[in-house]
């Protein structure tokens, strides 16, 4: 069934109505229904990885899994059986066959997280997956058949790093064909007050502490800051003045505790 963006914002969880933001979740709900590979780009703590959840849920892939993998947290040496899975007696720990990511994710949706710390040997066999639809276990022969939407995400900018030889200009195409950018705190402080609201009732609850306030001064304050840690910066903020400030939040503990130098 088709959801307008109140709905989907309703249904995921996420505030404010910023231009920046409202466009990138517009590409996803436009794109949500096709086949094609996207790339969302956005500095760390923007909450990217809310895209290619709204992404797999409003596909006709919902009911297939969503699967999501960081590829900066997989160890070097073990990336390879983590997305293609690998055979009985690939290495010696080996001990039965394994499925990899992109086989359990297929009929679904595969979400790679960090896509810029991959290594160029996994890069050169996720590009042959996108193309041929087929891949081979670490230790296999046998091309299996797969079929997933491969949703990606990096907070680096993939074009330097192309020109860096980091990563595969080839891939990147492949993977960029609808591009969404989520933006930085720092271009949507009108959401600020909102999110302020919707975190000070979580943190409040979490903590098991009456709901607190803040005033209007504190919200102006906040909203001139940089924030360069984006959402998740502004959370740890105010999980710091739930524990430490008064009942009501005020501009100098927001100058005492926001920036902590």
């Amino acid at each position: 069934e088709a959801m307008n963006l109140l709905q989907v914002k309703q249904r995921f969880g996420i505030i404010g109505s910023a231009p920046l933001l409202n466009r990138a979740l517009e590409i996803a709900m436009q794109v949500a229904p096709t086949d094609i590979s996207v790339l969302v780009t956005g500095e760390s703590g923007t909450g990217k990885e809310i895209i290619p959840q709204v992404i797999h849920q409003l596909s006709s892939r919902k009911h297939g899994e969503y699967i999501a993998v960081n590829c900066g947290a997989i160890p070097e040496g073990t990336i390879d059986s983590e997305l293609f899975g690998h055979e009985k007696g690939a290495f010696t720990s080996a001990i039965k066959d394994k499925k990899g990511k992109f086989e359990l994710a297929s009929g679904g949706t595969l979400f790679l997280d960090e896509i810029g710390d991959m290594t160029p040997s996994a890069q050169a066999k996720v590009l042959r997956v996108l193309q041929e639809n087929v891949l081979q276990r670490v230790g296999g022969e046998k091309d299996i058949k797969v079929d997933c939407r491969v949703v990606a995400a990096t907070n680096k900018d993939l074009r330097v790093e192309i020109n860096e030889n980091r990563f595969r200009e080839d891939l990147y195409h492949r993977l960029s064909v609808i591009p969404i950018q989520v933006p930085s705190l720092n271009e949507r402080t009108e959401d600020i007050p909102y999110l302020v609201d919707h975190f000070l009732d979580i943190i409040c609850k979490e903590q098991g502490r009456p709901i607190k306030t803040i005033d209007k001064k504190a919200l102006s304050e906040l909203q001139a800051m940089d924030w360069t840690g984006n959402i998740r910066e502004l959370r740890n903020v105010l999980e710091r003045m739930v524990i430490l400030c008064d009942q009501t939040i005020n501009e100098n503990d927001v100058r005492q505790y926001a920036n902590p130098k």
